[in-house]
């Protein structure tokens, strides 16, 4: 789902409650644990957002930090993690040359037009050894080749993504980082039904793939709510997440 349209101090209010709550963001947290080392003592959780995530990315010996452009969301998360928040933008980390041992943006690098410079930026921040872990091909995870996506395929485009997969993977490798896995994690309550869909659509929420316009919107949401059972949501995603260690 794309949100580059949407107004992330104004979304902060609702933002859990609308993008599956504690079990997505628990399955989320549990992926990023996956592929940071056991050694890893220190993790910045770039565009934390609510915070949802980045209190459940916890270990016994693991400090984890959150940062986040939008003052709303910034302010959500340091409600939930005291002391341990800073309002900052990926570009622009508010942290010495390599000094954390491990950088997760989950659901980030498919929102922006700076992805290149946002991983430039981890890659800065982190120590020799440390690892990078980011989501990849968010709005293709989506696809989960139900009706809806029938009727959504045509106008979704992975080519201009800026979170693909190969794209970020030679970000990477132009900052010294190399890959060092990968895993996948279940959106828990991110299916779409046909009326959800058609909401989001009208709303603004698939930015980041479609540009149709207005009236083509419109279009779409009729075709999307004549599909049979519009308000049964259809399977729920499977999003992948790699990482990357920066050579010592």
């Amino acid at each position: 789902m794309g949100d580059t349209l949407l107004d992330y101090d104004a979304e902060a209010a609702h933002y859990d409650r609308t993008r599956g709550g504690v079990p997505r963001a628990a399955a989320a947290a549990a992926a990023v644990l996956r592929l940071v080392p056991p050694g890893a003592r220190t993790l910045l959780d770039v565009a934390c957002g609510t915070g949802l995530v980045t209190g459940r990315i916890a270990r016994p010996g693991l400090r984890v930090y959150g940062a986040d452009a939008a003052v709303g969301m910034a302010r959500r998360a340091g409600g939930r993690l005291p002391g341990r928040v800073v309002r900052a933008d990926a570009r622009r980390l508010p942290l010495p040359d390599a000094s954390v041992d491990a950088v997760s943006a989950v659901w980030l690098l498919h929102l922006v037009p700076f992805a290149a410079e946002a991983v430039a930026e981890a890659a800065r921040v982190l120590r020799p050894g440390g690892v990078f872990v980011t989501t990849v091909d968010k709005d293709a995870a989506h696809d989960v080749g139900s009706g809806v996506d029938l009727v959504l395929r045509p106008h979704r485009s992975s080519a201009a993504a800026s979170d693909r997969a190969d794209r970020i993977g030679a970000y990477a490798a132009g900052h010294g980082l190399v890959p060092a896995g990968e895993t996948r994690f279940t959106g828990h309550g991110q299916g779409n039904s046909p009326r959800g869909a058609a909401e989001k659509l009208r709303a603004g929420y698939f930015a980041s793939w479609f540009d149709g316009g207005p009236e083509r919107a419109a279009a779409l949401a009729a075709e999307l709510l004549a599909l049979p059972e519009p308000d049964r949501p259809r399977a729920d995603p499977e999003y992948r997440l790699v990482a990357y260690v920066r050579r010592g």
